[in-house]
């Protein structure tokens, strides 16, 4: 059976709302015991995505609040407290216990307390002679946000530019790496499964690795760990690590599929979106809220599709839409124009009305999700007209096909239609895109950038991570290049040779991404393969001296890139499964979701720390 981390992670949360019970046959909880529930804002982002508001009735809650609000005191109910295991949870936990807020306490930490944390919790309540209060306390290993069946995020915030910071002391690396393996780790006790690891050397990647490989096998020595039921897996999946410089194109780059596009323009967060009201309805529409995920079946169909292709399916359900209301329309009698159905016109026999009524719901909710498609889409067309999104996209992917753009093309883009941050990525797509440049061409780009008021921090910062490897490449002498990257890893962070490593294959042909094309190498296992031979393999159900042995074929992935993530990449991961001759199923998880100009405003900070380039204009200054 594939893994299904959405799944996974809704039953533990619906057996956490039943006091941690077993929940009923239906999934849900027990409906006779009502109950309070208390969440911090990061595991409020936790539930958001998997139970909205209307099903935590289904569950037995009758309240929700956020633990940092006042909050009356309610007696004789449970409540259920969901929160990160911080010394300020600890503290307001204690609090609300001591002034009796509720009766019985039901405690869940996203992950595991430390223990001063725990001693913390209990002096407090032993102080206070509310211990008693304290019904149960759980490790719930949830502390990561799913956003789809197959995407997970971490939600660790400008983990790119605290771990590529020059100014980053080895003990706060380390404490980035050790919050990152948290997370990870929460992943894999959710799903039940000890993966094989592989990741290439040096860098993040291989240290997420390592402490997580340790951290599996101290676990796996406990008698009855969370891992216990996995031994019932024929087969297990791989965790493939990337560092986010193994392909900063991606990050950065303009994309026209649906899904990509409608978080990088509209700004899709924890699967909502608010855009302007009325489809065409431009001034006076208000302002209209959606829910986009899996039970939108227009979204999940066409969310990997180009946006031509998508305003084209939106008017092919639309006319069938209307045909299929004509035709209940013409079975019950009623009039033939099919413009909209409401039910007013239904005569007839009783066969033909009695389907008339059970279809209603069915149309209704088919009308419902082609009026939310037609509304993103117009908004989407007013900002791809606006900004000329649709030529950022194609001469982008030009240029990496083609490995450079005619500079009076590129001046052309530069001081024309587009927001700040769109040049400042086409600036940088061409920077990383084209092998050599003429310094005359750079300092044209500079100046055109500084015409257009846009802060050039991020270009020139990866304009020094690029000659830098320019000079690491040409560099003859082995001792010399040595002290160069050493130098470089001190000044520049972690895996900074790895920036421009893959550029040459950051596309291919049939719009691959370097991710993908490494993430099927790694699930194939085929010996002697160059791309991923040099890749480290740990077993954390073996040996140490036997560690690096199975290399697979394997069925299922988890892929994971640190340093932030996006859909394109999601997108791309979906494709390679479904395309595969072999039934595969691919996770893939980040540190957080990013859109172009999030990645962007983090070169750029990562370029102010090193004194580059202007920082009086914020490059990500709304269009």
């Amino acid at each position: 059976m594939a893994l299904n981390l959405r799944q996974r992670q809704t039953e533990c949360i619906a057996r956490m709302l039943n006091l941690n019970q077993p929940i009923n046959a239906s999934g849900t909880a027990n409906e006779e015991v009502y109950k309070i529930l208390i969440y911090d804002k990061f595991c409020q982002d936790i539930l958001s995505p998997l139970i909205h508001v209307k099903d935590l009735r289904k569950h037995g809650v009758t309240l929700y609040f956020l633990i940092d609000k006042n909050r009356k005191p309610v007696s004789d109910v449970p409540a259920v407290y969901f929160v990160r295991p911080s010394q300020q949870n600890i503290e307001r936990i204690i609090s609300d216990a001591s002034n009796s807020v509720y009766d019985y306490f039901h405690l869940n930490f996203s992950s595991s307390i430390p223990r001063p944390l725990l001693e913390d919790l209990a002096s407090g309540t032993l102080n206070s002679d509310s211990i008693q209060r304290i019904s149960k306390v759980h490790d719930q290993y949830l502390e990561f946000v799913t956003l789809d069946d197959n995407l997970f995020t971490l939600a660790d915030k400008s983990c790119y530019v605290r771990l590529n910071d020059p100014k980053a002391t080895d003990r706060e690396i380390e404490e980035i790496i050790e919050k990152l393996v948290s997370g990870l780790f929460c992943v894999l006790a959710t799903l039940g499964v000890v993966p094989i690891i592989r990741c290439p050397r040096g860098g993040p990647a291989e240290m997420v690795a390592s402490l997580l490989d340790q951290r599996l096998r101290d676990h796996l020595l406990v008698k009855n760990n969370l891992f216990s039921e996995s031994g019932n897996f024929t087969q297990r999946p791989v965790l493939c690590l990337f560092d986010r410089n193994l392909e900063l194109s991606v990050a950065i780059q303009h994309d026209f599929r649906y899904r990509p596009l409608v978080h990088d323009v509209l700004g899709l967060r924890l699967n909502r979106l608010t855009v302007q009201g009325g489809a065409g309805a431009g001034a006076g529409g208000g302002m209209k809220s959606y829910e986009l995920d899996r039970v939108d079946p227009f979204w999940v169909a066409n969310g990997n599709l180009e946006f031509p292709e998508v305003a084209v399916e939106i008017e092919t359900q639309l006319n069938k839409y209307k045909k299929d209301v004509e035709e209940v329309n013409r079975r019950t009698g009623g009039g033939n124009d099919g413009a909209e159905f409401d039910g007013t016109d239904l005569i007839g026999n009783t066969k033909h009305l009695m389907n008339a009524v059970n279809s209603l719901p069915e149309l209704t909710e088919r009308k419902q999700t082609i009026d939310k498609h037609t509304n993103i889409a117009t908004v989407l067309l007013g900002e791809i007209k606006e900004r000329s999104l649709d030529s950022y996209a194609k001469k982008e992917y030009e240029m990496m096909v083609r490995g450079g753009i005619d500079r009076a093309e590129l001046l052309s883009v530069l001081k024309g239609k587009g927001s700040k941050p769109d040049k400042l990525r086409f600036a940088i797509m061409f920077l990383i895109s084209t092998e050599t440049i003429p310094q005359i061409e750079v300092e044209m780009i500079e100046s055109a950038l500084r015409e257009a008021e846009v802060d050039t921090c991020a270009f020139q910062y990866v304009k020094k991570i690029k000659s830098l490897n320019v000079s690491l490449a040409s560099s003859a002498n082995a001792a010399s290049r040595s002290n160069i990257v050493d130098w470089a890893e001190k000044l520049y962070g972690q895996s900074i040779s790895a920036v421009t490593a893959g550029v040459k294959n950051l596309l291919s042909g049939d719009h691959q991404l370097a991710m993908a094309t490494t993430v099927e190498a790694l699930m194939e296992g085929k010996p002697n393969n160059p791309e991923i031979e040099s890749y480290l393999v740990l077993d954390p159900r073996a040996p140490k001296s036997t560690s690096g042995q199975m290399k697979g074929p394997f069925k299922e992935a988890i892929v994971f890139m640190i340093g932030g993530g996006n859909y394109v990449e999601y997108g791309s991961l979906q494709e390679l499964a479904r395309r595969s001759s072999s039934a595969k199923h691919i996770i893939y998880g980040t540190t957080e979701i990013l859109t172009g100009a999030d990645f962007v405003d983090q070169l750029a900070a990562l370029g102010q720390k090193m004194g580059l380039g202007s920082s009086s204009t914020p490059s990500s200054a709304p269009a």
